[in-house]
């Protein structure tokens, strides 16, 4: 073993500990690996820094500014809702459909996205048609993650896999040349929950209520009196601000807008100070406003002031419900830190974290991803929440908003993009010739499609290419290659395909799953070369079951389900479990039997 050897291995060492503790940002991480092949002299700076213009990152650029592209349009919605009408209220019907059709659309953009686009109609059948939201969750997220295996673009391993063949002039993948696989993997996950599925998944519970607000105030026992009262020149409240007036501390109340003639504020953040003349609309008890009354002097307005007339019958604002994204910025946050009213005009009115429901003012309590926030604020402050990374809106918008944005331009600029992939020009030139078009013919804006790339993802890419390089170069990866094929060698080519397999699997337990393809790739390929067969097919097990991510809520799908399911780490276990094992033998016997 060379001096480079033993560093490129403790670098592997390093940072695969970095990024199963998390002590650092995963895409810290990945630039900290990039500059330091570079500063160690195991590559040249140019080297380090080509993952930043590799085709796999450019590719999932694209994809990011497509995926939203055909979201934004309003294209993914007409989807959805001829699903569920075909579905009706059987359950497995439901199941069935929907994970079909969330696996088919994790072929084409981010399984996260995918899986969040059905959330809102799950969580809406749940209350409506008694359904079972533990029994379906899981099912149509797994089926996200398992369509990624559809096609070369469906997640970042498989993305990224062409660009590690093409570094060392082997063969890439055409855009469908993983889908025989990725069909029976999605297939065999489907078969898989509607046989076991009820005994493999918590019964949970489920409510069957009319009217989406009705439904919502009824699921969380939420106050529906609204009072409305008037500062008076001798009212104590005059010159107060609201942290001041301890509405919620001392009265139990929420103070949902502030009218001054000139402008209304909806749910006005802390520092907002009390003038006669205002008229305030609170939320709450009888008995509780007309102490908070009584107690300042205010004058109780009737049912027809300017304030009831803009929030009658919830034609201007309501209720709704908000669930953290994984790998939200708000993550860790509390709803003070991140200004949850001064900066998006929603009044908080409960929390649910985990286990643990918080009504009130939860304004210093962080949060975590899967919590949900029930709130009240204007249709026109919720509706832009339908695009937002931070936070998914699974309550619809009950007043009208802006129309979809020509779904059928979206819809061509996204055929484009794939069709030039088709025709053997480069992916990445394909795709993000789509993506400009989009934004050339005004399906979204230029800072939309700025803000839809998740940079993160980005530099974890083009960070940990250099790594790789770094293997092969210095000759680590043949060192360690030779080592594991010994151990393999003379036994059944087989036993390897499993050995890959099972490394790859649970390497993506624990680190991003491009981060364990970039790293095992390289091994992958030396040892395929030490034992005599062809890399490629090896190469693809490690992408294919870099998704294999079943067994913990660590993937972001399974995070984002984890909180409105119910779910807990022994349910992931128990059903992920099987899940592992069924997915480890389809892609073992599939990649052995067809591309090897």
């Amino acid at each position: 073993m060379t001096t480079e050897i033993a560093i490129v291995l403790l670098l592997v060492l390093v940072s695969s500990v970095l990024l199963v503790t998390e002590k650092l940002r995963i895409d810290v991480v990945a630039l900290l690996v990039m500059l330091a092949t570079a500063w160690l002299g195991l590559i040249s700076p140019a080297q380090a820094f080509s993952g930043l213009a590799s085709n796999a990152v450019v590719a999932v650029i694209a994809v990011m500014i497509l995926s939203y592209g055909l979201d934004s349009s309003g294209l993914t919605q007409h989807i959805t809702q001829p699903l569920l009408r075909l579905a009706g209220d059987s359950e497995a019907r439901i199941v069935i459909l929907l994970s079909a059709a969330a696996g088919i659309l994790s072929a084409f953009m981010q399984n996260v996205g995918a899986a969040a686009l059905f959330l809102p109609a799950l969580l809406r059948l749940a209350r409506t048609r008694g359904l079972s939201l533990s029994r379906t969750l899981m099912p149509v997220g797994f089926a996200a993650i398992l369509g990624g295996c559809l096609t070369m673009v469906g997640s970042g391993p498989l993305i990224i896999l062409n660009d590690l063949l093409k570094q060392r002039s082997l063969p890439t993948y055409g855009l469908f040349s993983v889908t025989p696989l990725g069909i029976l993997l999605l297939g065999a996950g489907i078969v898989y929950f509607i046989l076991l599925g009820r005994r493999l998944l918590p019964s949970g519970s489920s409510d069957a209520r009319p009217g989406h607000q009705q439904e919502l105030i009824q699921a969380w026992n939420l106050p529906t009196s609204i009072w409305y009262f008037a500062v008076t020149p001798h009212s104590s409240l005059a010159g107060q601000t609201r942290e001041s007036a301890r509405l919620w501390e001392d009265y139990n109340l929420h103070l949902l807008v502030l009218d001054d003639d000139e402008d209304v504020l909806y749910a006005p953040w802390r520092h907002t100070t009390f003038r006669a003349g205002h008229q305030l609309a609170v939320l709450g008890t009888r008995e509780d406003a007309l102490r908070f009354a009584g107690d300042h002097a205010l004058r109780e307005l009737g049912d027809r002031c300017r304030l009831s007339n803009r929030l009658r019958g919830g034609i201007e604002a309501g209720f709704a419900e908000l669930v953290v994204r994984p790998r939200s910025s708000v993550m860790g946050l509390t709803p003070r830190q991140f200004g949850l009213r001064k900066t998006l005009g929603f009044e908080p009115i409960i929390l649910l974290s985990g286990s643990r429901e918080i009504r009130g003012d939860f304004s210093d309590v962080p949060l975590n991803p899967g919590d949900t926030l029930v709130v009240y604020g204007p249709w026109s402050a919720l509706a832009p929440l339908q695009r937002d990374r931070n936070f998914l809106l699974v309550t619809p918008i009950e007043a009208p908003i802006r129309p979809a944005r020509q779904p059928l331009v979206a819809l061509g600029c996204f055929v484009l993009g794939i069709g030039l992939a088709l025709s053997g020009v480069q992916l990445s030139l394909g795709l993000l010739t789509g993506a400009l078009g989009m934004v050339l013919l005004r399906v979204i804006t230029i800072d939309e499609a700025y803000r839809s790339i998740d940079w993160r993802t980005v530099f974890l890419l083009a960070g940990l290419i250099p790594l790789g390089i770094a293997m092969e170069s210095t000759g680590a990866a043949a060192f360690v290659a030779d080592a594991v094929a010994q151990r393999v060698m003379g036994e059944h080519t087989i036993l390897l395909y499993i050995l890959v397999a099972l490394l790859s699997s649970v390497f993506s337990l624990f680190m991003s799953n491009v981060a364990a393809t970039v790293l095992l790739v390289p091994l992958v390929i030396a040892i395929a070369g030490s034992a005599n067969l062809d890399p490629r097919p090896l190469a693809l097990l490690v992408a294919v079951c870099a998704s294999n991510s079943f067994l913990l809520p660590t993937h972001q799908v399974n995070a984002l389900f984890l909180g409105p399911g119910g779910y807990r780490n022994r349910d992931f276990l128990k059903a992920g479990g099987l899940m592992s094992v069924l997915f480890l033998v389809v892609a073992v016997t599939g990649t052995y039997m067809w591309y090897s």
